[in-house]
């Protein structure tokens, strides 16, 4: 306890809750967005072919989460876009990542120590706007928790949420990327903590909302970077989503892939058997020819 009191973590939770986060935080934000759009397959394609559909990409990559959450709530879809300082950075990000010459930007971003470093202060945004989107429905309707955790679960992933509609504008339909069937860490993520400040929200987790922020972005911080230094693109959720599927539906994450290539595997086995015995048959009717032809 008297650590805790020389640490004084409350207050410490209050100031970083408290933090401006633009313009450095946001454009961290823009930069690590972007970036993962110049990853995408064709996107510096279609950033040569049309300028114009590459920016409205990028802007979706910014400010789909904005986008997606204003349209559940009834607001203007294009209201975030009268924040011009907004608009203006990320532009000027999508321009340097895209265009800079010899790609100096993009390399000096993309360099692994500045990328996990630009990583840890993007989740800093992403938390702030998960718990922003809870506080917005809780105010519009109070008693809504399911809203609360929708917008704030929307708030947090709806870049991702909004993939399929983005490839669209690059030309591109893959309807099995679908964020929906196949969460992504950021995407489990967000809803887990928007579960969690809906909780706080509704005075039911004994946690002051400045802590549960603090908390929560270290949480997110840590394991992005991490799972960022080492490539990996699976979940540290895995094994007790395993365990609570099993527990609640009667079978674990993947039984069905399994069963299947169960099934399938004695048939793929199977396949070749056929065209080997119809060799050995030839080969048995050949050999056989020769001897008469011999005698």
């Amino acid at each position: 306890m008297e650590v805790l009191g020389v640490l004084n973590l409350g207050e410490i939770a209050q100031y970083f809750s408290k933090m401006a986060i633009f313009p450095v935080f946001d454009f961290a934000y823009y930069i690590v967005s972007i970036l993962y759009l110049k990853y995408e397959p064709g996107a510096v394609e279609v950033s040569r072919k049309s300028p114009v559909a590459s920016w409205l990409c990028a802007m979706l990559y910014c400010f789909g989460s904005y986008i997606l959450a204003d349209i559940m709530l009834g607001v203007s879809p294009i209201d975030y876009f009268h924040n011009n300082s907004h608009i203006l950075l990320a532009s000027a990000v999508w321009y340097l990542i895209f265009f800079c010459p010899l790609n100096l930007f993009y390399k000096c971003v993309a360099f692994l120590p500045v990328k996990l470093v630009l990583v840890a202060m993007k989740e800093v945004v992403r938390t702030r706007k998960i718990a922003a989107g809870v506080h917005h429905a809780h105010h519009a309707y109070h008693h809504g928790w399911l809203i609360m955790v929708i917008t704030g679960y929307v708030k947090g992933s709806g870049v991702a949420l909004m993939s399929n509609f983005e490839q669209l504008l690059r030309g591109v339909w893959k309807p099995e990327t679908n964020e929906v069937l196949n969460m992504s860490f950021p995407t489990k993520a967000s809803l887990y903590g928007a579960i969690l400040f809906t909780l706080q929200e509704a005075h039911l987790l004994p946690v002051s909302k400045s802590m549960l922020i603090c908390l929560f972005t270290l949480f997110m911080a840590t394991t992005k970077v991490f799972m960022t230094a080492r490539h990996s693109h699976g979940s540290p959720f895995a094994l007790i989503e395993s365990w609570l599927c099993h527990l609640l539906f009667g079978s674990p994450l993947g039984i069905e892939d399994a069963h299947d290539h169960h099934h399938s595997a004695p048939a793929a086995a199977s396949a070749p058997l056929s065209p080997a015995k119809t060799k050995e048959e030839l080969s048995e009717v050949t050999r056989k020819r020769k001897s008469k032809k011999a005698e």
